[in-house]
């Protein structure tokens, strides 16, 4: 894969697919080690520039992961985008959301120290922290740019009004969302076109829906146990979503490819008319890179796209809102609740 796009004006060039690293330190079933460092290997090795990390993955462990498995002459390939700000507790549990300058300071201190470089290459908070203006978390990044540590800017998981405010202090390079055919809302909640408006890229997450968009996935005996916090698996929703995703199987079989391809190429192709959007696929084996690589070079037309949101029209998804309090977090559908100016958040 030799295509690169710019990732926002200024911003570093990526290919149109990220890796991103947190399932190999990160969930309920870790992924060997071996097989971790070969899909980062693989990745690189396929023209995919941008690595996806954070220093809550694995609570340091993602980034050290990272760090043994860059080759030599890999850090000078590889984009390194890290996130920080979201705080565990012993047990591995999220027990709050930081941004005030001093930690953004000494978070990116360790980080370093982890990955065993002198810079990141994109450095953003995970979330909007409460009662920190997003002024003085990006204008804390802004002087470590000055002082070479860190190369660009990005945002996670923030609305239009946010991003306008982090933009007037520093260039924001993109902004890291969930966006899939399951997950529409940047197209209506003003993210999308305000990155677009900005000269701002996009880098989505969640291209597969938490793996509905695999093409094959099944409701597990006994059930899912994310249904929990993940309502699109409750019984009561599968169904019908997977009614969506067996809609999408004569459109994908028609270009030789699997279901989870076309939820890609459908992602990738979303360039074309919303600015720039690099997928970015969780793995943690090297055949998933592979298969990844593969959508890459699906053009789908504009027929293709009308055709797909024919299959899956947006807001057909059941139960997109997350459920539990701690997953209400990382739910960039929602629609934060008013606050003060102080406190930095949208309204």
């Amino acid at each position: 894969m030799h295509t690169t796009r710019p990732l926002g004006t200024g911003g570093p060039r990526a290919a149109p697919l990220a890796l991103g690293c947190a399932g190999m330190s990160d969930h309920t079933a870790p992924a060997d080690e071996a097989d971790a460092v070969a899909t980062i290997h693989a990745a690189l090795d396929a023209g995919v520039t941008l690595l996806d990390t954070a220093d809550f993955y694995g609570m340091g462990h993602n980034e050290d992961l990272i760090r043994r498995a860059l080759r030599p002459g890999d850090r000078d390939k590889a984009l390194l985008s890290v996130k920080f700000g979201a705080l565990r507790g012993p047990d591995g549990a999220f027990v709050g959301i930081e941004g005030r300058p001093a930690h953004v300071k000494n978070a990116l201190a360790y980080s370093l120290r982890r990955l065993g470089s002198d810079h990141v290459d994109i450095y953003r908070p995970a979330r909007l922290a409460p009662g920190t203006p997003i002024e003085d978390t990006i204008g804390a990044i802004s002087e470590l740019v000055h002082a070479g540590h860190v190369r660009h800017i990005g945002l996670s998981e923030v609305g239009p009004e946010t991003i306008r405010r982090a933009h007037a202090v520093h260039p924001i390079c993109d902004v890291q969302i969930e966006y899939s055919l399951f997950s529409r809302d940047p197209e209506t909640n003003g993210v999308l076109d305000t990155c677009r408006e900005l000269g701002i890229g996009v880098t989505a997450y969640g291209v597969l829906a938490h793996g509905l968009l695999t093409g094959v996935y099944r409701q597990p005996a006994g059930g899912d146990p994310r249904a929990h916090w993940l309502p699109r698996v409750h019984p009561g929703n599968l169904p019908a979503n997977l009614a969506l995703v067996d809609r999408l199987r004569p459109l994908a079989d028609a270009y030789g490819i699997s279901v989870a391809q076309l939820a890609t190429a459908w992602v990738i192709a979303q360039n074309r008319e919303r600015g720039t959007i690099v997928a970015v696929l969780g793995a943690r084996r090297p055949h998933r890179i592979e298969e990844a690589l593969a959508a890459t070079g699906v053009a789908l037309t504009g027929a293709d796209l009308r055709a797909i949101d024919e299959a899956v029209p947006a807001g057909a998804v059941a139960g997109t809102r997350y459920a539990a309090p701690l997953m209400a977090l990382l739910d960039s559908e929602r629609t934060p609740k008013p606050a003060t100016e102080k406190e930095g958040r949208d309204s």
